[in-house]
Parts: structure tokens; sequence; C-alpha cells
């Protein structure tokens, strides 16, 4: 019994299924409303958005690292073109990356960030948000755990 629900979970894990849904938090900036899942531990930083098609275009993911730092992030495995906002411990927009699907090319904060928020590509841009921007919801979150260091 126990082999085969190993089995199952390793079948579930490899083929991108999610084994349980990330929590969801609730973030706005100026009139726009962004309805988060939020990755706040290791696993679902290193899971992500991975194996999606799409997503709803006030969805997002915000990642949480237990510690500011010069961030990186990448594509592997991440179908759909992505925007990814770095953002400081009080949810401060440092910079806009734009990420292509399926490539391991970093895209890094440019100065120390606490988060990274990732939304379809071009949504930051198409609501005139750019650096400095303040992303309300964010300044209370923690990351989960501290096996990132």
């Amino acid at each position: 019994m126990k082999s085969r629900l190993l089995a199952g979970l390793l079948v579930a894990v490899a083929s991108g299924m999610a084994l349980a849904d990330f929590p969801h938090v609730e973030l706005s900036v100026g009139m726009h409303r962004i309805d988060a899942e939020f990755a706040g531990d290791m696993a679902a930083r290193a899971r992500g958005l991975m194996h999606r098609r799409e997503m709803a275009p006030q969805q997002g993911m915000l990642f949480a690292f237990p510690q500011d730092g010069r961030h990186c992030m990448w594509m592997r495995n991440t179908l759909i073109p992505l925007s990814v906002a770095f953002l400081d411990a009080q949810g401060r927009i440092l910079n806009i990356e734009q990420m292509a699907p399926r490539t391991e090319d970093s895209h890094c904060a440019l100065a120390p960030a606490r988060f990274a928020l990732e939304m379809n590509q071009g949504w930051f841009a198409s609501r005139g948000l750019e650096r400095g921007a303040l992303i309300r919801g964010v300044a209370r979150l923690r990351a989960a755990d501290a096996a990132y260091r």
C-alpha cells in the first residue's frame, strides 16, 4: 500500500500536477486587485508556475524569501510568458523583468528584494506600473521557512 501511494505521488510530481493548492493572498496596486498564489517556502518557490498553460489576467504568484537579497528567477518548465516585479519588504517595486517561457536565463533583482511577484507578461506595463509603485498587502507576509538560507 505504501509503495503504491509513493508511486502515485512520484507520478503526480513528475507530471507537474499540484499535490496541494498554493494558499492565496489578496494584493492591490492603485485600483487593481491581484489574486496571488503564495510561494512562501522552499518547495513552493521551486515549483512556482511550472507546467501552467494559462493564468487569468488578475492572477499571479508571490514568492517570499526569508531574507533580503539579490534573488533571481528563471523559467524552466514554465510555459507562459511572465513579467516579474522584484519587491522590497514593504512591497515597493525595485525592478520589473520580462521572462520568456522555457528558458533558463536569470532575471535578478537590481537591489536587495524580499519578494518577487510574477504576473502575465505585460501586466505591469499595461497598468503604467514601474519602479517605486507600492504593492499593498505584501508587507504583512513572511516566508514560511528559513530553508532558503
